[in-house]
């Protein structure tokens, strides 16, 4: 709806992600408290970001107030709310420029968090092809769940452990490959890794985690999830519909 909103008034998703990038390039969310002024597009877009989407990032503050001043250094634990929802606005743009081509690439690549696996066994994924691949040790895994969604659409899943995903794209793009790429990461890597494929002219589709739930954020590991049905509408190519 945001996505929809903003493009109604500043036109098509790439003029769209251009002005959000902008605005989260400049560091002027963080400082930002009340309605901006001298700013059109921030003027239009942040009030309505925060009325459509503080209800997903209410803790936020919270966890602000939990960090140590050397992890308040650390520019993705210290995410602020506003930072947040333009990076869920940047990655439904990225989706909605990208994710045809992604659909039609020869070969799909996704690259799902370690995360989201099943936290009550031992992982059994092991090294094959680009990086770890889920074995399929655990009926409850999310890993295990998601990599069968992708293998019966023929999307090749990985769990992103060791890849070196540049140079990964470049080497495959280089040997003529029309490659497309899938992520499933926390808001603020999933919007890094997105901007990471752009870079590379890799066309590239992302679905949040449901929460950020990692020892990054927790101090220990907890149990995850993403959306299936999301993920879904992402891979499935047209003639399947």
């Amino acid at each position: 709806m945001l996505a929809d909103r903003c493009q109604d008034r500043w036109g098509k998703p790439e003029d769209v992600l251009a002005r959000v990038r902008r605005a989260i390039g400049r560091r002027r969310l963080r400082r930002l408290r009340e309605r901006p002024t001298g700013d059109a597009f921030l003027m239009h877009a942040l009030p309505l970001a925060r009325d459509l989407l503080s209800v997903f990032t209410a803790a936020t503050p919270d966890h602000l107030n939990t960090l140590s001043i050397k992890r308040q250094w650390d520019h993705t634990l210290s995410t602020v709310r506003d930072e947040y929802h333009f990076l869920m606005l940047e990655i439904e743009l990225t989706n909605r420029i990208h994710g045809e081509a992604f659909r039609l690439a020869t070969s799909r690549l996704a690259f799902l968090p370690h995360c989201l696996r099943d936290w009550t066994r031992d992982c059994r994924s092991s090294v094959e092809g680009h990086d770890y691949v889920c074995r399929g040790c655990s009926r409850t895994c999310w890993v295990n769940g998601v990599s069968k969604l992708m293998r019966v659409n023929e999307v090749t899943p990985h769990i992103w452990m060791t890849a070196n995903l540049s140079r990964l794209f470049k080497r495959m793009t280089r040997s003529g490959q029309s490659i497309g790429v899938l992520g499933v990461a926390c808001i603020p890597e999933l919007a890094r890794g997105m901007r990471l494929c752009m870079r590379l002219n890799v066309p590239v589709t992302g679905v949040p985690l449901n929460a950020n739930r990692c020892a990054r954020w927790t101090g220990r590991f907890q149990p995850t999830s993403v959306n299936l049905d999301e993920l879904a509408r992402h891979i499935v190519k047209e003639q399947k519909r």
